[in-house]
């Protein structure tokens, strides 16, 4: 009898223990709520959800359906992180809302390039030739930006910079004397048999049966002013959290499933 009592005594001990331990656990492990667009990103942050599950950060996604109401949600603090922007559209959303948000670190980016039927490289391109670029103010600046990068044309000092988007007018030396024809961004890739080159957005030029990192004879830099980036509010980018899931984001796991389900689409910036 007294035996079985001491038994019981060392079980209850024992269970007891257990339900202190797995608390202890449960209470270490931290819940950060992110939010991000339906599609291609939320399936990015399933695998950084177990990826931050392995270092005690407990991910939770948020989707929306739009890019207006996740950096809302993030000052309302609904959200401790959001991951679907650009810096160019993070500062504008700066500018006109008065957000107090930090980019912490790069995702991806789909990048904008340059397609041609005609020439293999943009140094190629002949005396005259016609470039198609997009005529969205944004996308226009991206494929600007890119010319430049290239070589192919020159942009006055600070045009397409620092929250500005340059245009054709902020051409400063054209030595080709390329004419640069302004298309609907949903255009571009049908306009290529009559153009010399076009700069087409990623979606576009999937949706026309052209690879990214195969057909473009020139692609954005993976650390683009375009690249994507992870948001938090500005009072919290040196907490603990922010460096365990942005290490979560930029690790192996998820550059490999990039790679394997994006086929150039999205393109690791880290």
């Amino acid at each position: 009898m007294r035996v079985s009592a001491i038994s019981k005594t060392l079980t209850f001990l024992v269970a007891a223990l257990g339900i202190a331990v797995a608390g202890s656990a449960a209470a270490q492990e931290q819940t950060i709520r992110v939010g991000t667009v339906s599609g291609p990103d939320a399936d990015v942050w399933k695998v950084v959800q177990k990826v931050a599950k392995r270092e005690g950060l407990n991910v939770k996604v948020i989707e929306f359906n739009d890019y207006v109401q996740p950096n809302a949600a993030l000052d309302a603090g609904e959200l401790e992180a959001n991951s679907f922007q650009h810096q160019p559209y993070l500062d504008s959303q700066i500018k006109q809302r008065g957000y107090k948000m930090t980019s912490v670190g790069f995702t991806y980016i789909s990048p904008l390039g340059i397609y041609s039927q005609k020439v293999k490289a943009t140094k190629d391109l002949p005396q005259g030739a016609r470039v198609a670029i997009p005529n969205d103010p944004s996308n226009e600046n991206r494929a600007l930006l890119l010319l430049a990068a290239q070589g192919v044309i020159k942009l006055k000092p600070g045009a397409g910079t620092n929250g500005s988007n340059a245009t054709p007018l902020d051409v400063a030396e054209n030595p080709k004397k390329l004419k640069l024809v302004e298309l609907d961004a949903a255009q571009l890739a049908r306009a290529l048999p009559d153009v010399a080159a076009a700069a087409i957005n990623t979606n576009y030029a999937l949706a026309a049966g052209l690879q990214p990192t195969h057909d473009a004879i020139a692609l954005e830099d993976i650390r683009s002013p375009y690249a994507n980036i992870i948001v938090v509010r500005t009072q919290d980018k040196d907490k603990p959290w922010v460096k365990k899931l942005l290490a979560a984001y930029q690790s192996e796991d998820v550059r490999q499933f990039m790679k394997s389900q994006f086929k150039g689409a999205m393109v690791p910036s880290f």
